[in-house]
């Protein structure tokens, strides 16, 4: 059997086929990145990281705390205060996504029962995020990013 030489067109050949498929793999996560991206959180960070301090320290004076939790079809989300008594927000608006891309996205309604927020959601398993905006009576606002895991 003849030995086939290893010319400079097979190392040519060789480099351009390895860099051609690592500048596809770049270009596809690169479209994937800003075709998912879903879009800026504040209009003017500037003017939003000079309102934080404050917004932040009005939150906390509140006292609350909040867990999600997912069930028979039906997703919990528990707001109280520092004694652990449920509060009754003024106005609650949440969207309910994943992390990572906003297809998923549902803004649910979500009713007091007494002792939480309720709303008949079904989702599939993994990480989700309750992106939530309350409204105390005083009308201080509070808003938070809670983790929701669901397992089936």
């Amino acid at each position: 059997m003849a030995q086939r030489e290893f010319t400079g067109k097979h190392v040519a050949a060789l480099f351009v086929g390895a860099f051609g498929v690592i500048i596809g793999v770049n270009l596809a996560l690169a479209w994937n990145a800003v075709r998912t991206f879903p879009g800026l959180e504040v209009s003017n960070s500037y003017v939003a990281s000079q309102q934080f301090n404050t917004r932040l320290a009005a939150q906390q004076a509140l006292g609350w705390s909040v867990y999600a939790d997912a069930r028979d079809g039906q997703v919990f989300l528990s707001i109280t205060d520092e004694n652990g008594a449920p509060v009754e927000v003024a106005k609650l608006s949440a969207v309910v996504g994943r992390a990572t891309q906003i297809k998923d996205d549902i803004a649910p309604t979500f009713e007091f029962d007494g002792t939480s927020y309720v709303a008949p959601i079904e989702l599939a398993d993994g990480n989700w995020n309750i992106r939530m905006v309350a409204r105390a009576a005083d009308g201080t606002e509070f808003t938070q990013r809670v983790i929701l895991h669901v397992q089936g």
